[in-house]
């Protein structure tokens, strides 16, 4: 299981490691619409929309490396108190009951608009916009498919530290 586990781990590492650089892109792009409007008096809907593109595309699409990484945030004040077993524990019940679930359905709800989007090849959200807001919206069923791809990793390690006799796995 553990290797599986691994192999699952490799997809979100690697749209991690080529997302991550979604981060500079938009800076510099969002810099470049600030010197244009402020400095020479011009904008563009379809520069800004790209910031817009772009931030979802790093949220949407690096949210499953942000789970294998274990950088989501946590409120339990009980977490941090538990030993590896117990955490184990709560991960799995967490992965199996609430991550998983949510995001197969998520992704079964969007299918259809995502699909009829793709129909139409649906164009840009504002006037002089990047024509492409089909590819904004098939950004859902991916977030979808790399949670589901992480969830299922991090369940299988869990299950792999519940099932070890060490207690200080």
């Amino acid at each position: 299981m553990e290797k599986l586990a691994d192999r699952l781990d490799a997809v979100n590492r690697a749209v991690g490691s080529a997302v991550r650089w979604l981060a500079l892109l938009m800076v510099l792009l969002q810099f470049a619409v600030v010197l244009l409007r402020y400095v020479y008096g011009v904008s563009f809907v379809f520069l800004t929309e790209g910031v817009l593109y772009m931030h979802g595309a790093l949220f949407m699409l690096g949210a499953g490396y942000t789970l294998l990484v274990d950088g989501h945030v946590r409120v339990d004040i009980f977490y941090s108190k538990l030993e590896a077993r117990g955490k184990a524990r709560i991960d799995a019940l967490g992965a199996a009951l609430l991550l998983l679930p949510s995001m197969i359905l998520l992704l079964w709800f969007s299918f259809p608009s995502v699909r009829n989007s793709w129909a139409v090849l649906e164009g840009p959200i504002s006037v002089g916009g990047i024509p492409a807001s089909f590819l904004l919206k098939s950004l859902i069923p991916a977030f979808c498919v790399l949670l589901i791809v992480q969830g299922a990793a991090c369940f299988l390690r869990d299950l792999v530290r519940l099932n070890t006799k060490d207690a200080a796995v």
